[in-house]
């Protein structure tokens, strides 16, 4: 049973399957909790008014932005976070997530970062072609295109040049990869790998969200080493860690996403990932610095 006076919130867009069980998880334990639409919320910058009564907030907005700030202004306030803001962004923006495992030494795909149409056409050719050019911004495999040769690469960078905004200016490519149609998707809870998924397709985009299925996968000691140097890399916490298999490198990992969905995983597996993500929040709430500090911070929540 958790302390009568802990309290938390649930920061989220819509009403998906996963909030759904994630509430129901809550329930179940008894936790007091506040659900929160993201678009009715208001922080007072200078003063945490009624977000002092929570102990943890749990972020599940569908909005990378909007989560984001939120975190970033309950972490300011030392108000800990499922995902922290510092986690959150290492994840959101993919340069940051390959800048974080490459300083890791975490094994990924070959990435180039440009910041010109012309530059990103020349790393397009020392990687290779086909190669594939991902928004650094994104989810649910939008915007990303596979590059088959250089005319392609021309045509793609020209519209972004003229119809694109500021984040269609950042070219982020990446190698190829010869998976076996297929990717593995790992879900990290803390210092434990519960569970894995392949997901399977006949297109070169295997997300679920673009119609690739769902099968088991076993979470084997190289899987779970893997993912949890890779959790480390960005801070750790609530994660689920895309993985490719290369014919001759191995497991590579590929993206990071800190607001996971799960509505496939839970029914295929039986793994109860809600009930573990609300144990780590609740453990949040218990220590009061779920959040990676900064030098000097102190844990705990300054304002109360």
């Amino acid at each position: 049973m958790p302390p009568l006076n802990m309290r938390l919130a649930v920061l989220y867009s819509r009403l998906r399957v996963e909030e759904k069980w994630i509430f129901a998880a809550l329930d179940k334990c008894g936790t007091q909790y506040d659900r929160l639409l993201d678009g009715e919320v208001q922080f007072d910058v200078d003063q945490p008014g009624e977000w002092n009564n929570y102990n943890a907030v749990l972020v599940r907005s569908l909005s990378t932005s909007r989560g984001l700030y939120a975190a970033q202004q309950l972490n300011a306030w030392g108000i800990p976070t499922v995902n922290s803001y510092a986690v959150s962004a290492a994840c959101a923006d993919k340069a940051a997530t390959s800048a974080a495992l490459a300083t890791a030494g975490v094994p990924a795909p070959r990435t180039r970062l440009c910041f010109s149409a012309e530059a990103a056409l020349q790393a397009g050719e020392e990687l290779g072609y086909p190669y594939v050019l991902k928004p650094v911004l994104g989810s649910w495999g939008r915007l990303v295109n596979r590059i088959n040769d250089r005319d392609a690469a021309e045509a793609v960078f020209e519209h972004r040049e003229t119809l694109g905004t500021h984040q269609h200016q950042i070219y982020y490519l990446q190698e190829l990869v010869r998976k076996p149609g297929r990717d593995i998707r790992a879900f990290v809870i803390g210092t434990e790998t519960p569970v894995a998924i392949y997901r399977t397709s006949t297109h070169w985009i295997t997300n679920t969200a673009r119609g690739g299925s769902a099968s088991v996968c076993p979470v084997t000691p190289q899987i779970h080493d893997l993912c949890q140097r890779a959790a480390a890399a960005v801070g750790g916490g609530v994660l689920a860690i895309d993985l490719l298999e290369d014919p001759e490198r191995g497991l590579l990992v590929n993206e990071i996403n800190h607001t996971m969905e799960f509505h496939s995983t839970v029914p295929l597996t039986g793994v109860d990932l809600p009930g573990m993500i609300v144990d780590f929040t609740l453990r949040a709430c218990r220590t009061g610095n779920a959040v990676p500090l900064a030098a000097g911070a102190r844990a705990g929540n300054p304002h109360k």
